[in-house]
């Protein structure tokens, strides 16, 4: 069975299991959202189609991740007027797997997954990185501790360069310090404190 649904002005055709990008809906990950612009669902030639939308009809879906899109640059020059403009977007994107097409009203049977104890998720919380620094990590699309504790060696080089760290990244170990912090250990700025105060 597949469904046509309408979501962020924009049209997908779907069934059970398929995974898709939309623009974003509010949800966490495991969160069970449901989509009710159908505009048409049926299987083979038995095919409803509504007038814009089928009434009762909805489409259940699970959010899979929120994340954005490739930055997208608008680059606008007026030639011999010394006028140049660049901006940058980067669309906001949720990744849903649609667990079911529902008719006549019906409900989703599927339960959103249980909810796993927040984990503070904050690239400041590395020793080394303040809000200027994390701004620019930010420009550079890392904004989690799970992409930082995910870098290879030559990732690593390629966004000191990048970002001209000076070989910081690999000299205060931010990889292992993000992994420290997804396990939970407290941040080593935070325990070299308490070891300093202990000293004194």
């Amino acid at each position: 069975m597949f469904a046509v649904i309408k979501t962020g002005g924009k049209q997908y055709r779907v069934a059970a299991e398929d995974v898709i990008r939309i623009e974003k809906v509010a949800g966490e990950v495991g969160d069970i959202i449901t989509l009710d612009s159908v505009l048409a669902h049926g299987e083979g030639e038995n095919v409803t189609i509504g007038a814009p939308f089928v009434d009762g009809a909805s489409v259940a879906a699970e959010v899979v991740d929120q994340g954005k899109a490739k930055t997208v640059i608008a680059f606008k020059k007026r030639r011999r007027q010394n006028s140049r403009r660049k901006r940058g977007h980067r669309q906001l994107l949720t990744t849903v797997r649609i667990s079911e097409i529902l008719v006549a009203g019906a409900k989703p049977s599927k339960k959103a997954a249980p909810k796993k104890e927040a984990v503070a998720d904050d690239v400041s919380l590395i020793s080394g990185v303040g809000p200027v620094l994390k701004d620019k990590l930010a420009e550079a699309g890392i904004t989690s501790l799970k992409q930082i504790a995910t870098l290879k060696k030559k990732d690593v080089a390629k966004l000191d360069e990048e970002l001209s760290l000076g070989g910081r990244i690999e000299r205060e170990e931010w990889v292992a310090q993000a992994k420290e912090l997804m396990a939970g250990k407290p941040p080593r700025a935070k325990v070299d404190q308490e070891a300093q105060a202990q000293a004194e």
